[in-house]
C-alpha cells in the first residue's frame, strides 16, 4: 500500500467533511473505495464543485476538463491516487 495515498486518502476524508459541511459523517464513514456520486456518498453536482474547490485550494490542482474530473472524482482512493500522481500531495 501507498503510504503517500493513505495519507492524502485521510486528508481529504476530512476536508471532504469540512468542504461540504457534512457535520453528520465521520472520516470514517467516507470508505475511500465507494463511489462519491449516486448510491455511494450520495454527492450532486453542487459537490462536485466543492470537490473540485477543495482540490485546488489544498492541493493547487485545477480541474478543468469535465470528463477528467468525473474520473478524478470517483471516490476518495482516485483523488488522493491523482494528488500523489501529480506531486501536490508534498504541498498540503
Amino acid at each position: 500500500m501507498d503510504s503517500a495515498v493513505e495519507r492524502v486518502i485521510l486528508e481529504l476524508q476530512a476536508g471532504i467533511i469540512d468542504q461540504l459541511h457534512l457535520l453528520e459523517v465521520s472520516p470514517a464513514d467516507i470508505k475511500p473505495d465507494a463511489p462519491l456520486f449516486g448510491a455511494g456518498l450520495g454527492l450532486d453536482s453542487v459537490d462536485a464543485i466543492e470537490l473540485i474547490v477543495l482540490l485546488e485550494t489544498r492541493y493547487g490542482i485545477k480541474l478543468q476538463d469535465p470528463r477528467k474530473a468525473r474520473e478524478i472524482l470517483t471516490s476518495v482512493r482516485t483523488m488522493a491516487e491523482f494528488v500523489v500522481a501529480r506531486g501536490a500531495a508534498t504541498r498540503a
